[in-house]
């Protein structure tokens, strides 16, 4: 129980943050954070452990700040122990290997409809038989009644037994047993009790599975049980880790939909799963999963496009309403993602604010952005190694900026690197062509310039009064 010195010194410290928070680039959500893990001190929580507790107490007497609580909350949540569960294996051979992906589904009884069945079948069908040997499944079937569990398995074991057999599927329960309060819960967002509830256990559910997968792979992507899949997603989703190689990132997105298509380096999955265990009751999964990204000091969202995964469901898991989203960059068919080898970006155009170059050879929804450009003006890729260039795509303006688009302008490619004014330049240049209504797309590169390319240069042919963006610029290697 609070006493009411201990009362009075947390509204005090509250007031301090308060005027804190005007100076500090430290968001409301730090506050909050701190101020409930201040709460944790006093209240008995099962899943924190005792030296947890203690570091809390330790930090929380510290100033406020922005770096200082992001390592603050690394520490705490370096927990190298899984949370003490013991789980029942319904469906399940011993895992041979670690795998390069697991995907992890989470599954209660539904009022209406049930899509389980119909996303595992997605996964697996469309997935190569090389990528299924990278991948396993794990699905929490977190509903407390048996009888629905028992159905679910006999179903599942049937339809996928050589999935089963081959050791890439896996279906789990955590016992009720392992789960805290879950009713008279705070009514946070004036939302019904039932829904809190609801909520509140989805919470733990997603945490006994992370916490369940956190050994299985080197990544692990998050699914809702009603999701359909693209074709050959994991190879892309392998693209898209190898151009970000060197970049820090906490969480990608593949969808930008609730919980489908989150993806994780498999070494965040114990402390993300004690975070949903330790807020478990405060808000959604999907609003936890945003203050768990910026905590760990990513601050934007990093989403990628098309999206790799639908939802497909028609009633929610919640009392079976009508749930009609739809991901409108889901693309299902196979698709191209490009190569994009690590390379650095140079111009000599005025760059509008913090739009710079590099963020047009991103894959991820950003470009550049500069000022209007002038004859002469450039925009060079250097790679880092010699590469031979299948395609080149270069798109230029966007949908709500239609006119800043590159109107005179053409792509260059050279051999040789050297260094210019402290940025890297080829000595000689061969054009390859000119952009057409700001859009540039060449195939067969190799057959027309049968070398290893080392930069490529965007020339600006004839000043123009409008501003510039590159969207993107794709490179496909042979």
């Amino acid at each position: 129980m609070f006493k009411f010195h201990q009362v009075k010194h947390i509204f005090d410290i509250l007031d301090k943050m308060r005027c804190l928070r005007k100076r500090s680039t430290v968001s409301f959500l730090g506050v909050l954070v701190i101020f409930l893990l201040f709460m944790n001190l006093y209240i008995e929580d099962s899943y924190v452990l005792e030296g947890d507790k203690q570091l809390i107490r330790e930090t929380s007497t510290h100033q406020l700040n922005s770096e200082r609580y992001v390592h603050t909350f690394k520490d705490l949540s370096n927990f190298s122990g899984a949370i003490n569960v013991t789980y029942r294996y319904l469906a399940s051979t011993p895992l041979q290997r670690k795998r390069f992906l697991t995907i992890g589904l989470s599954s209660v009884k539904r009022k209406k409809g049930n899509y389980l069945l119909e996303t595992i079948k997605s996964i697996f069908e469309q997935s190569s038989y090389e990528e299924l040997k990278e991948i396993s499944v794990v699905v929490h079937l977190a509903d407390f009644n048996s009888s629905w569990r028992e159905v679910m398995v006999q179903d599942i074991t049937q339809k996928f037994a050589h999935h089963i057999i081959a050791g890439r599927l896996i279906v789990i329960h955590a016992p009720e047993e392992y789960y805290p309060i879950l009713d008279g819960l705070k009514r946070n967002y004036n939302d019904p009790e039932d829904r809190v509830r609801f909520r509140s256990k989805q919470n733990v559910d997603y945490a006994f599975l992370l916490n369940f997968c956190a050994n299985t792979s080197d990544y692990y992507v998050m699914l809702e049980d009603d999701v359909r899949c693209s074709k050959n997603f994991l190879t892309a989703i392998k693209k898209v880790i190898t151009s970000l190689e060197g970049t820090y990132w906490v969480t990608l997105e593949f969808s930008k939909l609730g919980y489908i298509g989150k993806l994780y380096h498999s070494h965040d999955l114990p402390r993300l799963a004690h975070f949903l265990l330790m807020f478990y009751q405060e808000m959604p999964c999907d609003w936890l999963l945003t203050h768990f990204r910026g905590l760990l000091a990513q601050k934007n969202v990093i989403r990628f496009k098309p999206s790799l995964f639908q939802h497909m469901g028609y009633y929610s898991s919640y009392k079976g309403t009508e749930n009609k989203l739809k991901d409108d960059d889901f693309e299902e068919e196979s698709f191209d993602i490009p190569d994009n080898p690590p390379a650095s970006l140079y111009t000599n155009m005025n760059v509008f604010e913090n739009y710079d170059a590099s963020k047009a050879y991103s894959s991820v929804d950003e470009y550049f952005w500069g000022k209007p450009p002038s004859t002469g003006d450039t925009f060079v890729i250097v790679f880092e190694n010699p590469i031979v260039i299948k395609k080149i795509k270069v798109s230029t303006g966007t949908e709500d900026r239609q006119n800043d688009i590159l109107h005179h302008g053409a792509l260059d490619v050279g051999e040789n690197g050297i260094l210019l004014k402290q940025s890297r330049q080829c000595d000689t240049y061969i054009r390859l062509g000119e952009f057409k209504n700001g859009n540039f797309e060449m195939s067969d590169v190799n057959k027309k310039i049968p070398l290893d390319i080392k930069c490529i240069r965007i020339y600006i042919t004839k000043t123009q009064k409008e501003w510039l963006i590159i969207r993107s610029i794709s490179i496909w290697t042979s």
